[in-house]
């Protein structure tokens, strides 16, 4: 039974669920094809690990600002909650559009599609035939959107499976770089002027391959500890993320050599190659499949959320924002995200270069996203000092001034690498300002444990 407009999310979530979709969202694919990359812009053993250690501390500056928004003005809502409050109607909408057309959506099929290569890769030529990566696609994203439809308990039971069998499979492959036979020494080739990637692209591996720690902010309405749980879910999640990459990355260097890393086309298949044998690097295969499957499940489930509180806002979309007390969950959000997930499959098996496109779709935005978000902190320590705030960002205002330059950096980064693909996001997320023009007035919904919002601030209606 739907009872829209009465129902809402409760505090159902343990820290540890939190932590668990943490490391299934960021733990993705992007540990199997961005080292190799960061690896051909780095000169040395010592400087490619070390920028790995700077990707674990950058997430942790941007998470520090997230969970003092999320602490303060907890709602399903995430980064469309605290854009709307800190800026306006307008700023909060496009944030929420985006993720509904772009960000969310675009993340998914990008999985999906990653499930459905690596699918057709292991399996025979006569299956494959019947099962191209596009279809799997198909079936993934139908397959996840109804398993999250029934109830939150049967997706984060999903995720807390999915999330192990990845963890342990990357735990094989760091247990076979560590215990097989080590690469011959060589001197790392020195850093391309002109026709490597450098160490500014390998920066934006790295910070891509931890993406999606942010979507913890869509989880603050549901977690049980208000006071706690996000600085909780953020730091712990990320700390298991940094070291697993660490790990990672050190087993690879020994069992391929820096060069060896460098040059490599499947860097995890080539470790477990070395240790094991063919069956080995088959099984990689299975191990991308669970990590993509992961991260697409978790981003569903945080996506559903901000679409939901869209709907609980704004009229147009009204009919998003039905919370289902039974399951605890957004059914209809579920249900046209997995619709545009599908339409953007489809893209992809049109122009088979669907994954590359799609990336180049998402990156701007997100990264555009997270800058706003960044100082939509400062403009509410400003406009809201007497909130009651559980957490203070440390070093306030040089961290997030520090986020927002990074986050700018890597906003200009993903323009300048992803040529005119790029702009293609960026003209969906500005081509909501005309359903905003149509959407008229809409309900403000203050967060909780907050004053009042007073008439004549920028987020009133």
């Amino acid at each position: 039974m739907s009872d829209q407009g009465a129902a809402a999310p409760r505090r159902v979530l343990s820290t540890l669920d939190g932590v668990t979709l943490v490391v299934g969202l960021v733990l993705g694919a992007g540990i199997f094809r961005a080292p190799q990359m960061v690896a051909a812009g780095t000169s040395s053993d010592a400087a490619f690990l070390a920028l790995w250690v700077l990707g674990g501390l950058v997430s942790l500056i941007g998470a520090l600002c997230y969970a003092e928004l999320a602490a303060t003005y907890p709602n399903a809502g995430g980064e469309y909650h605290f854009l709307t409050r800190a800026f306006g109607r307008p700023a909060g909408f496009l944030c929420a559009w985006s993720r509904l057309a772009v960000i969310q959506t675009g993340s998914i099929a990008i999985l999906a599609f990653v499930v459905g290569d690596y699918a057709a890769a292991l399996s025979g030529p006569g299956v494959a035939a019947a099962w191209t990566p596009a279809a799997v696609a198909i079936a993934v994203v139908v397959a996840l959107t109804a398993l999250n439809i029934l109830g939150l308990r049967q997706g984060t039971r999903t995720q807390y499976a999915l999330t192990t069998l990845e963890v342990l499979g990357l735990c094989a492959i760091i247990a076979a770089g560590f215990l097989g036979p080590a690469a011959v020494s060589q001197p790392a080739a020195p850093v391309s002027d002109g026709g490597g990637p450098g160490m500014g692209l390998a920066v934006v591996f790295v910070l891509l391959t931890f993406g999606g720690w942010s979507e913890a902010a869509y989880l603050s309405a549901e977690l049980r500890d208000r006071r706690r749980g996000v600085v909780r879910t953020l730091t712990w999640g990320l700390g298991v993320i940094t070291l697993l990459y660490l790990l990672a990355n050190a087993a690879y260097l020994r069992a391929l050599g820096h060069s060896g890393l460098a040059a490599s086309e499947a860097v995890g298949a080539d470790v477990m190659r070395q240790a094991a044998g063919g069956l080995g690097a088959a099984a990689v295969g299975l191990v991308v499949i669970v990590a993509a499957l992961s991260s697409a499940n978790a981003t569903m489930i945080t996506g559903a959320r901000s679409n939901y509180a869209l709907g609980r806002d704004i009229p147009l979309f009204g009919f998003l924002g039905g919370w289902h007390e039974v399951g605890s969950t957004p059914k209809a959000a579920f249900l046209l995200q997995g619709a545009i997930a599908l339409a953007l499959v489809g893209f992809g098996a049109l122009a088979r270069s669907g994954f590359e496109a799609m990336v180049a779709y998402t990156a701007p935005v997100f990264w555009l996203i997270l800058f706003g978000t960044g100082a939509s902190l400062i403009a509410l320590r400003r406009l809201d000092p007497r909130a009651d705030r559980p957490f203070r960002v440390p070093l306030y205002p040089l961290t997030p001034l520090l986020f927002c330059a990074i986050a700018g950096y890597m906003l200009y980064s993903s323009v300048a690498y992803a040529g005119r693909g790029a702009f293609l996001g960026l003209a969906v997320m500005l081509a909501g300002l005309p359903l905003l023009a149509l959407a008229g007035p809409g309900r403000t919904t203050p967060a909780p444990h907050s004053p009042p919002v007073p008439r004549g601030a920028p987020w009133a209606p």
